[in-house]
């Protein structure tokens, strides 16, 4: 909505930071020269791979953004964006109708992102009931299940990969090389060549003939939204979220009202993230026992629920939409009976084995739920999760003993 923001951009006060990093040669300078008011957290503006003022330079930990939260604080900011240090990563506070500075989480990120894409390319005719179909969000399997939801709310597809932001790249190669396939089979082409189409034209063929990518991500703080750009993206993130805020503003709202109404339409969704850390050789041992006792013995029960179904990532065949077989990882997937959902895997990188909780409050259908629900699945599903981790960290102990 570049009109939008040129109108309205001014008025939306943004604090950023780069954590000392990269973001500072490329976010400050694109928002400013769109329009929008901002302000870098000074103390945070230099280079420097000692990331003095940060225990962390990690949006996901809530201690990155603290001295950005002060400065908003100070200049009464609407939100604080803040990127890793080589700019790939984007972490967000945004000001609330009380006043309050609010952390978002990546899923709660990336779900807003979502929505307001689809919304406005529906309102701009991008999208229509005849080329919705061949639309896509893409997201991991242990990204939120609320992206699903605003994708089936639009009729869009809804594609899951394992984690990391190379499946992601990987299905959008697909996707251009069956567009320019049909595209050459059609014979309707002169001697362009794909790289030298523009964005738009290439939209259109995506939508005529394979599969239109949206936005994508992944819970741990990556966003996209062109297949332009195959990985993880602060510099386009910082971009559409300002976007989203100053849409937000000109409709009366905060980014927190926006994410309410998101949540009164398609259900109030919650995750947690639980670890068990087992270091030096003792540990590995402990973490290789464990993920064999899952796959050999998968719980039957957790906190008196049944599960209800186990997926074996590693040695089940499983298809994702598109018919492809996902390759193998040793990650596992449990549903409980109460439709309450937890994910298993072995970091890649650290000496932990992690654990994605998820949880819900959906609406029944054709009704949305009330701001008096919402509230009330915000006080409870953490609480719910929070007695399943301790459910599900007990059997891991024991399991490792």
């Amino acid at each position: 909505e570049p009109e939008l923001i040129r109108k309205e951009g001014g008025k939306l006060k943004i604090i950023y930071t780069p954590l000392h990093g990269t973001g500072i040669k490329i976010i400050p300078a694109m928002l400013k020269d769109l329009g929008f008011n901002v302000i870098v957290v000074p103390e945070q503006a230099a280079g420097d791979g000692r990331f003095p003022t940060v225990k962390s330079p990690n949006p996901e930990n809530s201690e990155a953004l603290a001295l950005g939260i002060q400065l908003a604080e100070k200049e009464n900011a609407d939100l604080v964006i803040a990127t890793d240090p080589d700019a790939d990563r984007m972490g967000v506070a945004v000001r609330t109708r009380d006043g309050k500075m609010e952390l978002l989480t990546g899923n709660q990120i990336g779900s807003i992102l979502a929505n307001y894409r689809l919304d406005r390319m529906f309102e701009n005719h991008v999208l229509n009931t005849t080329n919705n179909s061949r639309a896509c969000l893409i997201k991991t399997f242990v990204t939120t299940d609320l992206q699903r939801a605003i994708a089936e709310k639009h009729h869009v597809r809804i594609v899951e990969t394992l984690t990391g932001f190379k499946y992601i790249g990987q299905k959008l190669k697909k996707y251009e090389d069956a567009a320019v396939k049909a595209w050459r089979e059609a014979g309707t082409q002169s001697r362009e060549k794909w790289k030298d189409l523009s964005e738009e034209r290439k939209r259109a063929l995506l939508l005529d003939f394979s599969n239109y990518y949206v936005f994508g991500g992944e819970e741990s703080y990556g966003y996209s939204a062109s297949d332009f750009v195959r990985d993880k993206d602060a510099n386009a993130a910082a971009l559409m979220f300002s976007e989203v805020a100053v849409f937000a503003r000109s409709r009366g709202m905060s980014v927190a009202d926006y994410l309410q109404g998101i949540y009164r339409t398609y259900g109030t969704y919650h995750e947690k993230l639980g670890q068990l850390v087992y270091t030096g050789a003792e540990g590995a041992a402990k973490i290789k026992k464990f993920l064999k006792s899952y796959q050999d013995n998968p719980p039957q029960k957790i906190d008196g629920l049944d599960v209800v179904s186990f997926q074996n990532h590693a040695k089940d065949r499983i298809l994702d939409i598109d018919g492809d077989e996902l390759p193998r990882e040793l990650m596992f997937f449990l549903t409980l009976s109460d439709g309450t959902k937890y994910a298993v895997r072995g970091s890649g990188t650290e000496p932990k084995i992690k654990f994605y909780f998820f949880a819900a409050r959906r609406p029944t259908a054709h009704n949305q739920l009330s701001d008096e629900e919402v509230n009330k699945a915000k006080q409870e599903l953490p609480k719910e999760l929070d007695v399943l981790w301790e459910a599900v960290k007990a059997d891991a102990e024991s399991r490792c003993r």
